[in-house]
């Protein structure tokens, strides 16, 4: 068995988890231009963040020239980045004790209620490790896939082994978003949830859209599914 081979499959995930965990709020800081909140911001934002019991260690606010947005954030159905200074867009970057809440000045425009629900479902993502499962689940199966490469694993094995692995981590990690969007709710309440998503979504000039044979494959149910089981609630 070579220890090169063992080496990359040890490596593999490690460097996947990383890439997951820490990838995402480097990019935001290294990519994209931001600020800091002014005196006034800080304070609603402040009393916003209490009310969604959402807690980071830092808040950064993009400028409107701030370019693509960072994966899964609210509203998180395909829309790009926008430099409309009116569009919204919240999302939590970062590991454990290195939380950092990136936002669009367009969130300042939302009422209290839209602004601190579309907070409550990131911090129902945090308490409920969303993104820190889609890094453990991107490292198993790249962690399979080089056992495969490598020829550590049978092919055979290896392809039913990744297969199975990957459809436990869509499913799973479907569920935990909606457990999110739940815990969220329990805070804000379902119909104020599902409207703060629409109301996003609208801002951003998207149609939450619904599963489809092309959503099979993602781990992120997608926002009108996220809505109609809030509405059902």
């Amino acid at each position: 068995m070579s220890t090169v081979a063992l080496a990359l499959v040890a490596v593999v995930p490690v460097v996947a988890f990383l890439a997951a965990t820490v990838g995402p709020l480097y990019a935001a800081d290294r990519f994209r231009e931001t600020r800091p909140p002014t005196d006034a911001e800080r304070r609603r934002l402040d009393a916003l963040r209490e009310e969604a019991g959402l807690d980071v260690e830092r808040v950064a606010v993009f400028s409107p020239s701030g370019g693509q947005k960072p994966d899964d954030a609210e509203v998180s159905d395909d829309a790009e980045g926008s430099d409309d200074p009116g569009s919204v867009e919240i999302s939590v970057r970062g590991p454990p004790g290195r939380r950092v809440l990136f936002l669009t000045p367009g969130v300042f425009d939302l009422e209290d209620g839209t602004a601190t629900a579309l907070l409550a479902a990131e911090a129902g993502r945090l308490v409920t490790y969303y993104n820190e499962f889609r890094a453990v689940a991107t490292a198993a199966v790249l962690a399979l896939l080089a056992a495969v490469v490598t020829t550590l694993v049978p092919f055979e094995a290896g392809f039913s082994a990744l297969a199975a692995v990957g459809f436990v981590a869509f499913w799973a990690g479907r569920r935990v978003q909606y457990a999110a969007d739940a815990r969220a709710a329990d805070r804000v309440g379902a119909e104020t949830l599902a409207d703060a998503f629409e109301r996003a979504a609208a801002l951003r000039g998207v149609e939450p859209e619904t599963g489809t044979w092309r959503t099979w494959f993602e781990v992120q149910p997608p926002l009108g599914d996220r809505i109609a089981r809030l509405r059902e609630r």
